[in-house]
């Protein structure tokens, strides 16, 4: 039985553990939070360490990726610097791939035109290859990090201006405390939706799921959000809104969906490399494996 522990710095009231068969191995797969306490996340991490086939980070990331430069969260590397044996990855290797994917996926099915939409994209660091497909492939895309990264009000229009605004900051942000640029603990549950117009003027929201319920409005009539995963209780809360539709990226396994962090894990124990030699088409053969497409959840139906 293989075993894949998401460490995470966000709400120990989500802890979970679950067994699934993935491509013909049984996983055993754990969540379990730290409520923010970095020295509890570190701890655990090094006691795991050795004891199970891949350890993920969640509730934070570790890379940030602008262009073709990548940056890390000296705090987040600092966490787990410890861990000697087994892999740790962030999901940010699988995301980039799945989420590129994703966008081609919904534009070739026609279940999305993103030339006929208008997207806003929370965080185009943190999710790069999604950042980049969503550039390709729709006219009017909004970048959000100014925005909600630094609460700095200038909505960013081109993928252009994110590596311009990313070479100038990320060398400085990443050297900060990462709870400065991303809620951590019981924080991760609260609300302070700002910026309403970049939420009211787009049609299709994107990224990553916590910044969006964070800072979005109470009403989001017809929108679609395009994310990683939600559980049930998030998808209630979206009905109130009057959302359409949610798209989630990562694969159903074992009847469930998980966080691209856990799904990078089980990858890379598949394929049973070094998370530093895995490669894009790596992550694109066990995806076609798994007969992954995009998940559609209309809400409208519900």
């Amino acid at each position: 039985m293989r075993r894949v522990v998401s460490v995470s710095l966000g709400s120990s009231k989500r802890d979970k553990v679950h067994e699934a068969t993935v491509l013909g191995e049984e996983f055993v797969i754990e969540r379990r939070g730290t409520d923010g306490d970095m020295a509890k996340f570190k701890s655990l991490m090094e006691e795991l360490d050795g004891q199970v086939d891949a350890l993920t980070v969640g509730g934070a990331d570790i890379w940030v990726v602008v262009g073709e430069r990548k940056y890390a969260f000296r705090e987040i590397l600092d966490l787990v610097a410890g861990v000697k044996q087994t892999p740790v990855v962030d999901g940010s290797g699988l995301k980039h791939t799945l989420e590129r994917e994703t966008v081609r996926n919904l534009q070739h099915s026609g279940t999305i035109d993103f030339a006929q939409e208008r997207a806003m994209l929370v965080s185009a660091v943190d999710r790069y290859g999604m950042a980049q497909a969503l550039d390709a492939a729709c006219p009017h895309v909004v970048y959000g990090d100014l925005m909600f990264g630094l609460g700095i009000p200038v909505p960013l229009r081109s993928y252009k201006a994110v590596e311009t605004v990313g070479r100038l900051f990320l060398p400085i942000v990443t050297m900060l405390p990462f709870k400065w640029f991303y809620p951590t603990g019981e924080k991760q549950d609260r609300r302070e939706p700002k910026f309403p117009a970049v939420f009211e003027d787009a049609s299709v929201i994107c990224g990553d799921f916590l910044y969006i319920r964070r800072y979005a409005p109470d009403r989001m009539t017809g929108k679609t959000i395009i994310t990683n995963t939600v559980r049930k209780a998030d998808l209630d809360w979206l009905r109130t809104t009057g959302l359409r539709q949610v798209v989630t990226t990562t694969p159903v396994m074992g009847g469930e969906t998980f966080g691209t962090n856990v799904m990078e894990g089980v990858v890379v124990t598949l394929l049973g490399k070094s998370p530093d030699k895995v490669t894009t088409q790596d992550y694109l053969d066990v995806l076609k494996k798994l007969e992954w497409s995009p998940q559609v959840i209309s809400l409208d139906a519900a």
